[in-house]
């Protein structure tokens, strides 16, 4: 993996302009992007930072969630909440274009599927992203692909539906889409996080993030995060 480890109060800023500048090659190329945005809070000041670049054609880009917790519209675990307050109420990008997971109509696994058809219609069969937005947890776990989940197993599903975890059920982008992505972008701060920073770079395949990540990827770190780094070589 790439690594770039950047002062807290830009590191949201940094990831953005990656972000748009990978967003501006795929439009070039394609005529159209996709960008699909995980979940925390690691995540917000890098929203708020990319709703606010002028230079992001937002009428050809289409946003999707990584993943999302099963809970009612509009409540603080949900992490479109998040982003409709970060992202969704300033960047100029047209409401058809916003792919929410629908996770309060009670079928999660209905809404897994449904979200499988809109990747095919917009990104292709299989579908291509061409930006992932992934996090870190410090049990390793990226997406919702969290340690000893079956969903970690799943690779004929794009989207699937998780046991609970930290009192949520969540619906999950899986393995073999985040890995066929076009770029996977990390974003990972905080101190709690820096032993499984370490654990990732030394290809621990114990971790789920391990068995996401590929060697082009790029990994953004605040310097807390970073402070475990020496542990790759133990």
């Amino acid at each position: 993996m790439k690594l770039d480890v950047v002062p807290p109060d830009t590191l949201g800023s940094r990831a953005a302009q990656v972000i748009a500048e990978r967003l501006r090659a795929a439009i070039d190329a394609r005529g159209v992007a996709t960008l699909a945005v995980s979940g925390g809070s690691t995540p917000a000041s890098m929203l708020a930072s990319l709703a606010r670049l002028q230079d992001v054609d937002w009428g050809r880009v289409h946003l999707f969630q990584v993943d999302e917790r099963v809970a009612p519209d509009g409540h603080e675990d949900r992490n479109h909440t998040l982003l409709q307050r970060t992202f969704l109420e300033v960047a100029p990008i047209p409401t058809a274009n916003v792919h929410p997971m629908d996770v309060a109509g009670g079928d999660p696994v209905l809404a897994a599927t449904d979200y499988e058809q809109q990747l095919r219609e917009i990104a292709g069969d299989p579908p291509m992203l061409d930006v992932v937005q992934l996090g870190l947890g410090g049990d390793g776990h990226t997406a919702s692909l969290v340690p000893g989940d079956h969903v970690l197993e799943v690779e004929d599903r794009e989207v699937a539906v998780t046991e609970p975890y930290d009192g949520r059920r969540r619906l999950s982008m899986t393995r073999p889409l985040l890995r066929r992505a076009r770029a996977r972008i990390w974003l990972v701060s905080g101190g709690g996080k820096a032993v499984a920073v370490a654990r990732l770079l030394a290809g621990d395949q114990r971790l789920p993030a391990s068995r996401v990540a590929r060697d082009e990827d790029l990994l953004l770190l605040d310097p807390p995060a970073a402070a475990r780094l020496d542990d790759r070589a133990t």
